[in-house]
């Protein structure tokens, strides 16, 4: 085994083909991806509008007959001959960027596309249920309005309850509630023999509550989810502070930014969230709920960081590395999607000119690209290019581990730091 404190040797790669296809991709992003993304975006908010219209009651109803779907195709499953049970969703519809070939070996699908509804939103058990496919945008257009909010809401609108759950959920107010797993107080499950099951901590399916984070998906089909709900203010009050020095400083430095030096309790912040730029310098942001009326104080700043002209998030928090400590007020609901426009860094790949003023002014309302046309419209080679040679990593370490894992990463990976080509950077919430 390769010793972990050596670093690896690359050969430079020579440029092929593929190398040019990914550097023009743009052009088809520009006049193909965008514009039927908007579309896609603009059905889907379409149906939400719809869903949300209807009665709890009776969104109730449609779920337990969809329900009944599942558990009718379930058992017309031949064992011997059917083979394993995946959903039907398409590899490529899914957020992560990651190869699914695994999908092509199991042959018995079952459909859940219409299981994306909210179903009800408790205020007196301050619990919403909602569908697997329920994703981010929708929870938080539906809650915000009411000062609520799950516990833990991932930043990309398109992340879906479902997956959050099946794999992992993390987020800036993970200090305080864990992983978006940990804030789900019951699932509805159909086994793989059609019974379906409600699992809770603790009852008698106890085991499969606590199995099905992290399973991806292998332990039953999740048909929906009752997820805690939180009290929230019209605001974030977010402190930028800047740090220069080693990555050891700098994760001393998002150590430091959970609890103040004095140990009170107070002063805990709603969220953490820190941004490393290059080896020697980061962004720390740290948040806190404010009303309406604190944030419209006199000599307070407001930043609307949603609008489509808007600098992309990521670059703007780097500003403080020139301007020193700031503070500034952002709409709730626009804080929790900040990264969502420009996909992270990801939309400098993906766009090189992306940032640039005039595009976002004309253009920067058809942003994010929806990332199941990116992968559709890839093809095989810019897909295998991808896989081979970007990296899109979530990382779960120990706080007093972050620097050692920041080290490995810049001593293992070919990083480029988001101050030099703008391509990539190191993000990390509280976990």
């Amino acid at each position: 085994m390769a010793d972990v404190h050596e670093p690896l040797v690359r050969r430079k790669r020579k440029k092929v083909l593929v190398d040019y296809l990914v550097k023009f991709r743009w052009i088809l992003v520009i006049f193909v991806v965008l514009p039927i993304s908007t579309l896609i975006y603009f059905n889907i908010f379409l149906g939400d509008m719809w869903s949300a219209m209807k009665s709890e009651k009776k969104r109730q109803k449609q779920h337990d007959e969809n329900v009944q779907k599942v558990v009718k195709r379930l058992k017309q499953r031949n064992p011997k001959k059917d083979g394993l049970v995946c959903t039907a969703r398409k590899p490529w519809i899914a957020v992560g960027m990651r190869n699914v070939d695994y999908k092509r070996a199991r042959h018995f699908e079952v459909d859940l596309s219409s299981f994306r509804n909210i179903l009800e939103i408790d205020k007196e058990r301050m619990v919403a249920k909602v569908e697997p496919l329920v994703n981010m945008g929708q929870i938080t257009r539906a809650t915000c309005p009411m000062n609520l909010a799950l516990a833990v809401v991932a930043e990309l609108d398109d992340l879906t309850v479902g997956g959050l759950i099946n794999g992992y959920g993390i987020e800036g107010s993970s200090h305080l509630y864990g992983l978006f797993s940990d804030t789900v107080v019951a699932m509805e499950v159909v086994l793989a023999d059609g019974r379906v099951v409600r699992a809770t901590k603790d009852n008698e399916y106890s085991d499969l509550f606590y199995g099905i984070p992290w399973s991806q998906g292998t332990l039953g089909f999740l048909v929906s989810a009752e997820i805690k709900l939180i009290p929230i203010k019209e605001y974030m009050k977010l402190t930028y502070t800047p740090v220069k020095g080693g990555l050891k400083e700098i994760a001393q430095a998002y150590a430091d930014s959970f609890a103040p030096r004095d140990g009170d309790p107070a002063k805990v912040p709603d969220f953490v969230e820190g941004m490393v730029y290059t080896e020697s310098e980061g962004v720390m942001m740290t948040g806190v709920y404010a009303s309406k009326e604190e944030a419209k104080k006199k000599g307070n700043k407001i930043n609307c960081v949603g609008w489509w002209f808007k600098p992309w998030f990521y670059q703007h928090a780097q500003t403080a590395l020139k301007r020193g400590e700031f503070v500034e007020y952002i709409p709730t609901r626009e804080y929790y999607h900040r990264h969502t426009r420009c996909l992270y860094w990801e939309g400098k790949l993906i766009l090189p000119f992306g940032d640039q003023f005039w595009f976002r002014f004309l253009l920067g309302w058809l942003m994010p690209p929806k990332v199941s046309l990116l992968k559709a419209t890839q093809g095989e080679a810019i897909r295998n290019y991808y896989h081979d040679n970007h990296v899109i990593q979530d990382m779960l370490v120990p706080l007093y581990k972050v620097g050692d894992a920041l080290e490995f990463v810049h001593r293992e990976m070919e990083v480029q730091w988001l101050a030099g080509a703008g391509a990539g950077a190191a993000c990390f919430m509280s976990s």
